[in-house]
């Protein structure tokens, strides 16, 4: 547990004294008694790496920056582990994960308002959720209340997520490790569909291949709904109905990811179901891995975050001028931003415990540079609806390539490099399939 121990080290040494109070998710209703699959808040993993649900971590800040953690968690419950599975429960819990102290989480509320007295200020999430924001309120006027005998509530609330954030936007050696698995996982799942996809099926058995490798390799669930778009799909953004049955000569664009220990991959690749590129799909294809290969050029330290999507941006500019569906001069296009027909996203996001990770993409009103340790994608691509300037052989072509990277100290690492990209390796992978 020692990466998490350090993490909440290293957030105490960002922080001014006083109580840190960050709360894990809620378990959310899915229908009558059923729930959804339980899934952790991401800033609270990162500094706990604890599971389960109904737990908070506190840490205790002093003047001299020195913290202290305690874990408030479910206490031990047999019975409700005959039912629900195994608990830590708290004695567990604090030797396990490396707390100072655990308690049961029902003792929360009294606990909490004997920890706030008389300190400085209580760093938590706040605004997050009106629920905590009340809870927060009650256990500072529980303090107010005990004036009388001395004690002081603390004069400011803080919010924390600012500082966790940062700190999440640069990966340790434990999260890229876990992210280079994710990665690999995923790339052997988009080979997979590739493999099977066929003209006839529906979209939504494609999705199942992508699942069946992410379930037996470990990743217990998708990192966000699986987008599995053929035809006129391609060019929905975010299409997840996945349920149209795919036609001979289709393109197929499937951006999907798998989480692993609680950290996401992100891979989108765009392939013909048939096997075979046609002509208009191969000149559309090229153009985005054009806009790919000049994006990447950028993926080093001290480059702008900008800097990589300006080079795609050029990239597919020029090349639906040479396409000729956008006219006039390159400098025209992008000053008026006509690409946007075809092209209205960014080139990409940061990626780690989220599939859209924390973290500010901009710093005083800068794009902030490179840095080693940021994650992030790297996904351009163009979507041609019908319109009265789009050729009809290009119409409801949808491409988007996109891939994880990594910045190292002297470049950059692709985390889902394993993934065929160039026409050639896809057109190569799935001929396999008729072998």
């Amino acid at each position: 547990m020692q990466p998490y121990s350090t993490r909440r080290d290293r957030l105490a040494a960002r922080l001014a004294p006083g109580v840190v109070v960050v709360p894990t998710a809620p378990e959310v209703a899915r229908n009558a008694d059923t729930g959804y699959p339980y899934r952790f808040d991401s800033g609270f993993y990162y500094l706990t790496g604890f599971p389960e649900p109904e737990a908070v971590l506190v840490m205790l800040i002093g003047e001299d920056g020195e913290q202290r953690s305690l874990l408030f968690c479910r206490d031990k419950n047999l019975e409700r582990e005959i039912w629900d599975g195994y608990r830590f429960g708290p004695a567990a819990a604090a030797e396990r994960f490396g707390f100072a102290e655990a308690h049961p989480y029902e003792a929360l509320d009294e606990e909490i308002v004997k920890l706030l007295a008389n300190q400085p200020r209580i760093h938590t999430a706040f605004g997050a959720d009106a629920a905590w924001d009340q809870r927060v309120a009650g256990w500072l006027n529980a303090v107010r209340a005990q004036g009388r005998a001395g004690l002081a509530a603390p004069r400011e609330i803080v919010d924390v997520r600012g500082n966790i954030d940062e700190m999440r936007l640069f990966k340790d050696e434990h999260e890229l490790a876990l992210m280079r698995e994710a990665g690999r996982i995923n790339a052997g799942a988009h080979i997979r569909a590739m493999r099977n996809a066929r003209p006839g099926m529906p979209e939504y058995a494609v999705e199942a291949e992508l699942l069946h490798e992410y379930y037996r390799h470990g990743s217990r669930f998708p990192a966000y709904s699986s987008i599995v778009a053929s035809g006129p799909n391609a060019c929905v953004l975010h299409y997840v109905e996945n349920d149209r049955v795919m036609q001979d000569g289709d393109l197929l664009l499937i951006d999907a990811g798998c989480e692993y220990q609680g950290y996401a991959s992100d891979i989108t690749r765009t392939f013909p179901v048939n096997g075979r590129f046609s002509g208009p799909q191969k000149a559309v294809y090229q153009v985005v891995l054009d806009a790919h290969r000049a994006a990447m050029a950028h993926a080093r330290p001290g480059a702008s975050w900008n800097a990589m999507h300006e080079a795609a941006v050029e990239v597919l500019a020029q090349g639906l001028i040479d396409l000729k569906l956008l006219s006039g001069s390159l400098d025209a296009v992008l000053e008026q931003e006509s690409y946007r027909q075809f092209y209205m996203h960014r080139t990409g996001h940061w990626l780690g415990l989220d599939v859209h990770d924390a973290g500010a993409y901009k710093l005083d009103g800068a794009w902030r540079p490179l840095q080693p340790g940021m994650v992030f994608t790297v996904e351009p691509g163009l979507y041609i609806r019908p319109a009265d300037n789009v050729p009809a052989e290009f119409e409801h072509i949808g491409v988007r390539i996109e891939d994880d990277v990594a910045i190292t100290a002297d470049g950059h690492e692709v985390l889902t490099d394993a993934c065929p990209r160039t026409v050639a390796q896809i057109e190569a992978l799935m001929a396999e399939r008729q072998a």
